[in-house]
């Protein structure tokens, strides 16, 4: 029984002498096998469910990245991988925030430059159209027929402020000049305190008239009238005879049966004078109807003749 037993013995440690050469002619490491029958022999059924050892050895060998052991390797990678996108995504959120401040303040600059443009291309003219006409143009409407045919009623007419202070007066300018004694009771005004007539007589002049169809005459030269009278308009209706005074001068209207100029008013203690300080401007323009926009004619050549103030 004892021989038996032994040979018994024998013959199984020669199997297992043969199992090992077996598996090593394969290429396979024989010590997880002998572990796992010793565990397979001492290791209880609850402990079955856990992977073999030869199991793991066999993906040590043949598949090392699937291997249980480089898991938390794989995990921790990818948890690296997910936090570098993070921050990656997060650096990129950053240079953009920080990349459209300069588009924003790009966009502001451009707003503001497109408002000083448009100060300049149109600030600029209405600012020079202002200072023109507070200090070198004045524009008016004309209410009465004083001048016609020179000036009809309703139209708009552009004087000069540069006389008469920069700009010398002359006989035959058309001018514009306040109210200096009352006249408007007897003639329509311009909206305002002003009227409009051609003057006629500078300091120092002489000015008379003998009479229905007679000339006016300056310094005892008649002047020939008809190229701005209104036709069938005599010169005077009545004789009169004035000396122009320092400081003031001597108008008409070119309409004579209709303007109440400076021979209706020879009592108004200025002798029917106009200071030149009231003077606002000399008309020059007829800016208004469209069909009749136009300069205005002083009509300076009717005065050639007339000789200065004795």
């Amino acid at each position: 029984m004892t021989q038996q037993m032994s040979r018994s013995s024998s013959d199984q440690r020669g199997d297992a002498d043969s199992h090992i050469l077996s598996v090593a002619e394969r290429g396979i490491n024989p010590a997880p096998v002998t572990a796992t029958t010793q565990a397979t022999a001492t290791t209880p059924a609850s402990a079955s469910s856990q992977p073999p050892a030869s199991s793991q050895t066999f993906f040590q060998d043949f598949s090392p990245e699937f291997s249980p052991a480089n898991a938390p390797d794989d995990v921790s990678s990818r948890h690296a991988r997910h936090a570098a996108r993070a921050a990656h995504a997060a650096h990129a959120s950053g240079s953009s925030s920080r990349g459209g401040a300069p588009r924003r303040s790009a966009s502001a600059s451009s707003t503001s430059e497109n408002a000083r443009e448009w100060l300049l291309w149109c600030g600029i003219p209405v600012l020079i159209v202002l200072l023109m006409r507070v200090f070198l143009f004045g524009f008016y409407v004309i209410p009465s027929g004083s001048m016609l045919d020179t000036i009809e009623i309703n139209d708009r007419v552009i004087t000069t402020k540069l006389a008469p202070d920069l700009i010398k007066l002359q006989r035959g300018d058309i001018v514009v000049f306040k109210d200096p004694a009352n006249w408007l009771q007897s003639e329509s005004s311009m909206g305002s305190d002003d009227l409009i007539k051609r003057l006629i007589g500078l300091p120092g002049d002489t000015v008379a008239c003998a009479g229905a169809g007679q000339p006016v005459t300056i310094n005892g030269v008649a002047i020939d009238e008809s190229s701005y009278l209104k036709p069938g308009v005599q010169p005077s209706d009545f004789a009169f005879n004035v000396t122009v005074t320092e400081g003031h001068i001597f108008v008409l209207g070119d309409n004579r049966a209709n303007s109440a100029d400076s021979r209706y008013h020879q009592d108004d203690g200025s002798n029917g004078l106009v200071p030149i300080s009231d003077v606002l401007g000399v008309a020059i323009v007829r800016n208004w109807p469209l069909n009749r926009i136009g300069r205005l004619n002083s009509h300076h050549e009717v005065f050639a003749n007339v000789p200065n103030p004795a």
